[in-house]
């Protein structure tokens, strides 16, 4: 069962990471991130009671669906809130391309508005260089715009880097490349987290043990000193057979990187299709809760 004192802050406290908000927000704990993600935000009570069948407390991203207004998810957030810390996508990096500059920042301004208060971190650009997202300009404007509405509020910040190695189409979009020729060195600086979305199946079944990934969060650190790092997306179909899905979990739930502020994360993508409501039998879902230290 997780455990966890939610009661509302009166006073801004260190999240443990260096980090300290300009308002109330409850702190983040110290140490690892348990992360799993729901693209089925809607049922706050039934996401609520499975999360609470995990050993510890997690952080659950919550992926806000394109065109659907905040309120839609004010009460879902707030029961889930009570169970876990939340992540707020404020949008999939498929659709970004489908909004304007002002239509995004419109968009920041309505979800910081509805449910700010029961969101610990959001994430402001997701898989940022993906060849998909739109052009490098207009990326940056949006993210980087949502980005500064969230610094004005004083609440916690993230962003999410599409990991790519030799899987792109223009060299431009590599990972690295293009996070060092666009990301404004202010949010360098400012970001409280910077993840990487990686999915084997994207990219030729590509499989990197713990000093690959050592190697990819220390060139990551350097470029963002002051950010938490991990991993901000990871998942295989419900669709692939069972072992493997479990062995996936394990793989990254369980993988031990040696870099300063490497937190973990993971976010399992598939957490409502596995284990809303939750599934005491079900091999992936043990599999989660064992890699959140439940073995």
């Amino acid at each position: 069962m997780a455990t966890v004192v939610f009661a509302a802050v009166a006073m801004a406290m260190p999240d443990g990471l260096g980090n300290e908000p300009t308002t109330s927000m409850r702190p983040m704990p110290p140490g690892p991130v348990f992360g799993i993600t729901t693209d089925d935000g809607y049922d706050g009570d039934a996401l609520a009671a499975s999360v609470a069948n995990l050993p510890v407390t997690p952080t659950t991203r919550v992926v806000f669906d394109e065109y659907v207004p905040a309120a839609k998810y004010v009460e879902p957030v707030r029961r889930l809130w009570s169970e876990s810390y939340v992540m707020g996508m404020l949008l999939d990096s498929f659709y970004l391309a489908e909004y304007s500059t002002e239509e995004y920042l419109d968009r920041t301004t309505e979800y910081l508005d509805a449910i700010g208060s029961t969101v610990d971190i959001w994430e402001v650009g997701n898989e940022v260089n993906g060849e998909w997202a739109g052009a490098a300009d207009d990326v940056v404007e949006k993210v980087a715009g949502a980005w500064e509405l969230v610094e004005a509020r004083g609440l916690r910040s993230a962003m999410t880097l599409y990991y790519n190695p030799e899987c792109w189409e223009d060299p431009a979009n590599e990972m690295f490349a293009w996070a060092e020729a666009n990301v404004p060195q202010r949010m360098r600086e400012g970001l409280d987290y910077v993840w990487i979305s990686y999915y084997e199946e994207d990219c030729e079944g590509q499989r990197f043990d713990a000093g690959h990934w050592t190697d990819v969060f220390s060139r990551l650190r350097a470029m963002f000193p002051g950010s938490a790092i991990g991993f901000g997306e990871t998942g295989m179909a419900t669709t692939a057979p069972v072992d493997e899905r479990v062995a996936y979990v394990e793989r990254y739930y369980g993988m031990e990187v040696g870099v300063p502020g490497y937190v973990g994360g993971n976010f399992w993508w598939y957490f409502a299709q596995d284990c809303v409501p939750w599934r005491g039998d079900s091999e992936v879902c043990a599999a989660l809760a064992e890699g959140m230290g439940g073995g």
